[in-house]
């Protein structure tokens, strides 16, 4: 398929992939996790600021730049197949992770970044609610809604939008969790690609990612 994109309107979605597929990135760079994060304060929750800002600074751009409703990046008026598909998809992403953590890993000799997963389960609980919600809606903003209707509208194909999507977030985990955690973090971003990929109902996709995320981080 191909797209039939203005130059202007190419530069415009570029811009916006730089700020929601790059800028993501920066904690991969030497230091990058201390440039983003508010001075004095730990690291894991000093970043929430960045995040939280970065995600309204899209959502503007969106609004204001590109002029177009929040439609078009599927934050959709919310329905029962929002919460059934959410919590769907969560629970077949936590059987999936599930089954690699305690049957493939051990097959592999893999083990889970143990001291990045204490760390942040010695946060106090308001902290990890915190990180958790901010995942759930943040990263579904910028890697699924923004992220591949942008791209699909600049390739004309669905599949390359949700593949370098895919990859972006998938490598965004490298920076605090290590290299295993990417096995994980890139299956559960598959089936979270492909549920947005069917259902362009991106409130869905957001639950999915809090219940899956909230399962490990919160009920401990």
């Amino acid at each position: 398929m191909q797209s039939n994109v203005s130059s202007t309107r190419r530069i415009t979605i570029l811009i916006g992939l730089a700020l929601t597929l790059i800028l993501p990135l920066v904690p991969l760079l030497p230091g990058g996790r201390e440039l983003l994060s508010v001075p004095g304060l730990d690291p894991l929750i000093g970043r929430e600021p960045f995040w939280w800002t970065l995600a309204t600074i899209v959502l503007l751009y969106v609004l204001v730049i590109e002029r177009k409703p929040l439609t078009s990046i599927g934050l959709r008026k919310i329905n029962w197949k929002t919460i059934v598909f959410g919590v769907v998809t969560a629970a077949v992403i936590l059987g999936c992770v599930g089954s690699m953590i305690y049957f493939g890993f051990p097959l592999l000799h893999l083990k889970q970044n143990a001291g990045a997963l204490q760390k942040m389960l010695s946060l106090p609980y308001w902290c990890r609610f915190i990180i958790v919600l901010r995942a759930a809606v943040v990263e579904e903003i910028l890697f699924r809604g923004y992220g591949i209707e942008r791209l699909q509208e600049l390739t004309g194909n669905r599949f390359v939008a949700g593949a370098l999507t895919l990859a972006a977030f998938t490598m965004a985990h490298l920076s605090y969790w290590g290299w295993t955690q990417l096995l994980i973090a890139g299956a559960a971003g598959l089936f979270l690609t492909i549920l947005y990929l069917w259902r362009r109902d991106l409130v869905s996709n957001m639950i999915a990612h809090f219940l899956v995320d909230g399962v490990s981080i919160l009920l401990r």
